[in-house]
C-alpha cells in the first residue's frame, strides 16, 4: 500500500514536469541534447552508462550473425558512445540521430576514431532507408532504445527502412526497454519518489516524448513476417546511469530480437 501512495504522490510532479516538453518530437531532442553537459556513467543522459556490461549480452549474436565486411548503422546514436564500440568491431561504423546536437557531441567524442562517422538522419522519415543504402551500400544496423519512444506508424516506417538497408547480407540487433508497468512504477523503480526526483529522470521528463513498452509484440507489428525472420530473441538487461543515492548500478527489464531480411522481400541493390 504504502508503495502505491508513493506513486500518488509523484503525480503531481510528473503532469508539472512533462507539460513542458516541447509537443514536437525533433525540437524535444534538440533542446535536450543541447542541454546536456555531461555523459558517460556519471553524466546527464538518463540511458547512457556506456555499460561493457550490457553489451556482452549482446556481443555473441553480433559475432555470430552481423557480416563483418559489412559496415554497421548505430540507429539513434545520441552521443555514440555504442557507435564508438561498433567501430572497433567492423570495417565503419556510422551513427545517426534525429537531433544536431547529438550528432557534434557524437563527433567530438569519437575524435581520433577514424572509421566512426555521424550524421543527423530521421531513420523513420520516407527515403532514409535508400539514402544509408547509397552512401553505405548493404549494412548491419544495431538499434538501442529508440523503438520504445516511437508511435507504432514511425516503428514500422523506420523498420521498413532498416529492410532496405540490410539488404540480404545485413542484420538487424535491436534493443528495447520494455518495463511492463505503468509509467509511475517506472519512475519509481528508477529512483524517483515523492522527497526525490533525480536530475537525470527530471530532464527526461522536462523535454522528451513519453516512453512506452516494446517487446515481441510490438515488434511482431513493426517488423512483419513477410518482410523478416526472426532468427533469436528473448530478455535482455538495459543498463541506465545509476540514480540511487548509494550510485549502485542500475537496470531496465529490456528486450532484444536479432533479425534478418526474409528472402523476396523488398531490398535494396546489392552493390
Amino acid at each position: 500500500m504504502s508503495k502505491l501512495w508513493d506513486r500518488m504522490l509523484l503525480v503531481p510532479t510528473v503532469v508539472r514536469l512533462a507539460s513542458r516538453a516541447p509537443r514536437n518530437r525533433d525540437t524535444a531532442w534538440e533542446g535536450y541534447w543541447q542541454g546536456i553537459r555531461a555523459t558517460g556513467r556519471s553524466g546527464d543522459v538518463l540511458w547512457d552508462a556506456d555499460s561493457m556490461a550490457e553489451r556482452a549480452q549482446y556481443s555473441d549474436a553480433v559475432a555470430a550473425h552481423f557480416d563483418p565486411d559489412l559496415p554497421v548503422v548505430d540507429v539513434g546514436c545520441g552521443n555514440g558512445s555504442n557507435t564508438r564500440w561498433l567501430a572497433g568491431l567492423f570495417p565503419r561504423a556510422l551513427g545517426i540521430d534525429v537531433s544536431t546536437g547529438a550528432i557534434e557531441r557524437a563527433s567530438k567524442e569519437a575524435e581520433g576514431i577514424h572509421n566512426a562517422g555521424f550524421m543527423v538522419l530521421d531513420a523513420s522519415r520516407a527515403g532514409a532507408g535508400e539514402l544509408l543504402l547509397e552512401r553505405l551500400g548493404p549494412a548491419n544496423v544495431f538499434v538501442r532504445g529508440v523503438f520504445h519512444v516511437l508511435k507504432p506508424d514511425k516503428q514500422a516506417a523506420m523498420a521498413a527502412n532498416l529492410r532496405t538497408i540490410v539488404g540480404n547480407r545485413g542484420r538487424v540487433l535491436l534493443a528495447e526497454t520494455n518495463f511492463r508497468g505503468n509509467s509511475l512504477a517506472y519512475l519509481t523503480e528508477l529512483g524517483a519518489s515523492p522527497q526525490r526526483m533525480p536530475a537525470q529522470l527530471q530532464r527526461a521528463l522536462e523535454n522528451l516524448p513519453r516512453p512506452g513498452h516494446f517487446g515481441a509484440r510490438e515488434r511482431h507489428n513493426a517488423f512483419p513476417a513477410s518482410d523478416w525472420k526472426v532468427i533469436a530473441d528473448g530478455p535482455v538487461n538495459i543498463e541506465v546511469v545509476p540514480m540511487n543515492p548509494g550510485g549502485l548500478s542500475q537496470w531496465v527489464p529490456g528486450y532484444y530480437a536479432l533479425l534478418s531480411g526474409t528472402e523476396g522481400s523488398r531490398t535494396g541493390q546489392e552493390p
